[in-house]
């Protein structure tokens, strides 16, 4: 086992069978984590979110935000009814792609695609940022280093899903009920003291909020209409990570699409509660909360504006220092937790990029590489590529929420619509030809939750659009179309190489002759062997040639070779300016020309080593011919090994591997007890 297949063991663990892919499935108690934990993050920064939009009219509008809380909630439970439609009739992991490839067409699948993988590539980006803001509140030393620690936190993410679905899975599930009991403890916490009179008021409450410019006084309705939908937009990032279970419905276990509904529907209800009970407790506890880059329209009781290097914590952060005032471990239990599931909401992502882009490589939208599971049956290229262009748009934007969050939510939206319009189509189409009264009246019920569905969510994509649309939506609108374009460029590359590649009638016609070159560059075992080799596949024509670049040794090769009494003729290639590879590869083209029916063989010599280091040493020359001559049509290239003793180091090594009993083998079953003693006897 060389030093890079350690690496790989330690970082990632056993590799596992293909027929082990039915050992990672999950139950719902590890999916409602691994799928739904983006969802129930939001709750971290959704109502964040909320009350900025709303300060920008001073303290007044905070009375809008259960209304907003309520409305976005009404949103959620149309989302979540619609998709447990979706799991039913589409369980085979395509989710809204699936949906609206198969009802709509190609573009329109490609389309939801390109949303979801930018809104992916967001998830990781915002939740993991927002985590670090969060963790700043209790540990200082993160401020000012928010994009550096949020890159390394993704990178450890991404070497935890490489480990495989089911093992992150469990790994993920303890912290995510951990954060439901921490968020719901604190609200029924904070509601007991809010009945009893004892609920204090957050760190916030004594500062004034000054209306920011074009909000002073009385607003128009206009005005307000227009705060109160970028409220709700902002707001509505509650929903981001809902589809991720539509695409994860071959990770459930049997019966699939069942438990993916449950999982929903769990998501939903917790997420809202969650959510709604945050923004009632932060409007009990009378939170002042602005844009990070507005700190000068926060004014204290004194009359002054706050000081500069103002530390405003975050609405979940300040309500929890409150409720728990006489009891400092609940307060950092909330924060730990928060800061956690925010790190690991990013794993709905993880799960969820990596299987979309296994369907649309397969689908031939994306390289074929990203359909190939790695050692531990993950998708180990989706989650590299997912995590790569993370840290990017991390680093981009300074792990700051309130910019990324801008990007967000346009991306899930357009999928929303598009998946919503696509079963539409299905239930109309499937009703045309179905004739029992119970299942018609089934799909007639799906059709209609569906077009509700539809209603709500075009709305919301609208109220976006508008209000964020200048602010940095932009931004995704142009990912996804670059997305768009490079997924139908790929597809039409696949399809034209697919033409190309269709045997015809004059592709079994065998060639005229076989023009066989053997390359020598000194006489020695490995050109013998080349020579043995190409008179055993009994060409046409066979010589050997040899390039001069130096007089001298060229004279000692042809004495040699007669001496030798070689049976192959030797032709020697003149090189004025001492290139190796252009001569060889003129002469094989004018063989070629000479007879565009036959073949060109050119036997390569090539040593085996057994050290890395020592392919460094040779071989190089061979590479770049090989890249050369593997342009040239009619050209065949052969490669002859011959092993030098070095190569029984890696064979021996490779042997050891075999035969080495590993710990828990036995146990495993993949080792019987009795081949493990005679493994040991033998060493011994």
């Amino acid at each position: 086992m060389g030093v890079g297949d350690v690496s790989k063991r330690i970082l990632l663990g056993r590799k596992l069978r293909s027929t082990q892919l039915g050992e990672t499935l999950l139950p719902k108690r590890v999916a409602l984590p691994v799928f739904a934990s983006d969802a129930l993050s939001s709750v971290a920064y959704a109502p964040d979110e909320i009350f900025i939009m709303l300060s920008f009219a001073g303290v007044a509008a905070y009375s809008w935000s259960w209304k907003i809380g309520l409305l976005v909630a009404l949103v959620m439970l149309t989302v979540v009814a619609s998709y447990r439609q979706n799991v039913h009739a589409y369980p085979s992991g395509g989710g809204d792609y699936e949906v609206a490839t198969v009802n709509l067409g190609q573009n329109a699948g490609v389309t939801v695609a390109s949303a979801l993988l930018v809104d992916y590539v967001l998830t990781v980006a915002v939740s993991i940022s927002s985590g670090v803001q969060n963790a700043a509140a209790a540990l200082t030393f993160i401020s000012g280093n928010e994009a550096l620690v949020a890159s390394v936190l993704v990178l450890l993410l991404a070497a935890l899903n490489l480990r495989g679905v089911r093992e992150s899975g469990t790994f993920f599930a303890i912290p995510t009920y951990g954060f439901m009991l921490a968020i719901l403890g604190m609200c029924a916490w904070g509601f007991l003291r809010l009945l009893s009179g004892t609920l204090p008021d957050a760190e916030s409450a004594e500062l004034r909020i000054i209306e920011a410019e074009g909000y002073e006084g009385t607003i128009t309705t206009v005005a307000l209409v227009f705060l109160l939908a970028r409220a709700f937009s902002s707001g509505c990032a509650a929903l981001t990570g809902v589809e991720a279970i539509s695409n994860g419905v071959p990770a459930f276990r049997k019966p699939k699409s069942r438990n993916a509904a449950t999982t929903l529907l769990l998501l939903g209800l917790i997420a809202i509660t969650m959510m709604l009970s945050v923004i009632t407790l932060a409007n009990r506890m009378s939170l002042r909360y602005v844009d990070p880059h507005d700190f000068e329209r926060l004014i204290l009781p004194s009359g002054e504006p706050v000081p500069p290097g103002y530390d405003q914590h975050t609405v979940i952060a300040q309500i929890a220092r409150g409720v728990f005032d006489n009891f400092s471990p609940g307060f950092y239990f909330v924060i730990a937790m928060t800061g956690i599931i925010l790190v690991l909401a990013a794993n709905t992502a993880f799960n969820g990029f990596p299987v979309l882009g296994s369907i649309l490589a397969k689908d031939g939208l994306l390289p074929r590489q990203l359909s190939s599971r790695g050692d531990r049956l993950a998708y180990s290229n989706g989650i590299l590529i997912l995590a790569l262009m993370a840290i990017g748009l991390i680093v981009a934007f300074d792990a700051e929420v309130t910019k990324l969050i801008q990007l967000y939510i346009v991306g899930v939206f357009v999928s929303f619509n598009l998946s919503q319009l696509g079963m539409i189509r299905h239930w109309t189409r499937h009703l045309r030809t179905e004739t029992d009264p119970a299942v018609r009246r089934r799909m007639m019920r799906s059709r209609a939750i569906n077009t509700f569905g539809l209603g709500m969510t075009a709305v919301v994509l609208v109220i976006v659009l508008v209000t964020k649309f200048l602010a940095g939506a932009w931004i995704a609108i142009l990912a996804m179309g670059t997305f768009f374009m490079i997924m139908k460029a790929i597809r039409r590359h696949y399809d034209n190489v697919g033409v190309e590649l269709t045997i015809e009638e004059d592709d079994q016609v065998l060639p005229t002759r076989v023009h066989a070159v053997v390359l020598v560059s000194k006489l020695h075992k490995p050109t013998m062997r080349a020579l043995a080799y190409a008179k055993a596949s009994r060409p046409n024509v066979l010589e050997a040639v040899f390039v001069d670049t130096d007089s001298a040794a060229t004279a000692r090769l042809l004495e040699e070779w007669d001496d030798r009494r070689i049976d192959v003729p030797l032709k020697v290639l003149y090189s004025p300016y001492r290139e190796i590879i252009k001569p060889i590869v003129d002469y094989t083209r004018s063989i070629r020309n000479a007879n565009p029916r036959g073949v060109v063989a050119v036997y390569i010599p090539e040593y085996v080593v057994g050290r890395w280091w020592e392919q460094l040493l040779h071989n190089q020359t061979a590479l770049r011919l090989k890249g050369r001559l593997l342009f040239t049509p009619g050209v065949m290239v052969i490669s002859v090994p011959y092993q030098l003793r070095s190569s029984e180091v890696a064979k021996q090594r490779e042997e050891r591997l075999l035969h080495q009993a590993q710990a828990g083998d036995v146990r495993r079953g993949r080792v019987l007890s009795d081949q493990v003693k005679d493994r040991t006897s033998e060493d011994r």
